[in-house]
């Protein structure tokens, strides 16, 4: 055999006038690595998925930011009230009654010589105990029968659509009128129980619909194609896909619900005292809201502010959970 040296062919590049250039070896090494770290290879990118988007626009939006402040300062008085609030709401003293801003009482006193400041704090108890709790039971029982509804169909599906046409028809101040004007019972309870029975065909229709249109896909047909059960189609496949519209409609629905607490305890249906309540003051302040307006306007403020906290932030996940939107 003969000792012959071979050398490698030159890399030629095309130009634009139509003749070649050598670029060498190194040069003509088109793939390029991303450098390798102190611990070895840099990793590669990896694909954002929707709640990693949607994170990333909620951290820049003032209105989450803004409203997610607020309800965080409220869930904090509602846990800890004496921590701004020492004195007692049921601690009243009648040779104050409706007497305006003082040292020490800067809301005034209402018409029992109630502290009014220490009411309205303690009242956020109630009231986002109320929400968050219905809240919660209506979430789990719309989600659940929606979810079978859509995931199944058929008989199963033509039956909830009903009953929950039933309950749509069912006027909901009327509704709490009669249902709750039988029960003596001064908890929470009844309320959220009552919010909780008008207020899942609301959150059915929307899992319903969000599972109908998440089993069309092509994976969840293809999972099924290749044997997956319908446990594994719901949980693994279809839930993830289809819980984005039900969050956010449960967070809107969050202030409703505070909002129709303190509707049914305004009209005495409601909590009842001694309960500490937005309603109850709010009912009690209003027969002498001429003499005394700071007694309606502190707990209504309130009320105000945190039925707007929930509804934007409701709005500002809505925004970065449609793609759509974006």
């Amino acid at each position: 055999m003969s000792d012959r040296h071979y050398e490698p062919e030159p890399a030629l590049a095309a130009t634009a006038v139509g003749g070649t250039v050598d670029l060498g070896v190194e040069e003509a090494e088109t793939p390029k690595k991303r450098p390798a770290g102190p611990d070895g290879p840099a990793p590669q990118d990896r694909p954002r998925s929707l709640w990693s988007d949607a994170w990333r626009d909620l951290r820049r939006n003032p209105v989450f930011i803004v409203s997610g402040l607020v309800i965080l300062f409220l869930v904090l008085i509602a846990l800890w009230p004496s921590a701004i609030a020492s004195r007692s709401p049921l601690d009243c003293d009648l040779s104050k009654a409706q007497e305006g801003s003082q040292a020490g009482h800067p809301f005034g006193f209402d018409g029992q010589g109630c502290d009014v400041y220490t009411r309205t704090v303690h009242g956020a108890r109630t009231s986002v105990a109320v929400g968050v709790l219905a809240t919660l039971g209506v979430a789990v029982l719309g989600s659940v029968l929606g979810a079978l509804a859509g995931f199944f169909g058929g008989i199963w599906d033509s039956i909830l659509s009903r009953i929950t046409d039933v309950f749509f028809a069912i006027p909901v101040v009327l509704g709490g009128l009669v249902l709750l004007s039988v029960i003596t019972s001064d908890t929470v309870w009844p309320v959220i129980g009552f919010i909780v029975l008008l207020g899942w065909p609301q959150l059915s229709r929307i899992a319903r619909g969000a599972v109908i249109t998440a089993k069309q896909h092509d994976y969840v047909q293809a999972a099924r194609a290749l044997g997956a059960s319908n446990s594994r189609l719901m949980l693994r496949h279809i839930a993830p896909n289809a819980v984005a519209p039900v969050i956010v409609v449960a967070t809107i629905s969050l202030g409703t619900y505070i909002a129709l607490e303190a509707t049914l305890s305004y009209l005495g249906v409601g909590l009842k005292p001694p309960s500490v309540s937005w309603g109850i003051d709010i009912s009690a302040a209003s027969p002498y809201v001429r003499n005394a307006p700071h007694a309606l306007l502190w707990p209504s403020g309130a009320l105000a502010i945190t039925v707007l906290a929930f509804i934007m932030l409701g709005d500002a996940v809505r925004d970065a959970l449609d793609p759509k939107l974006r």
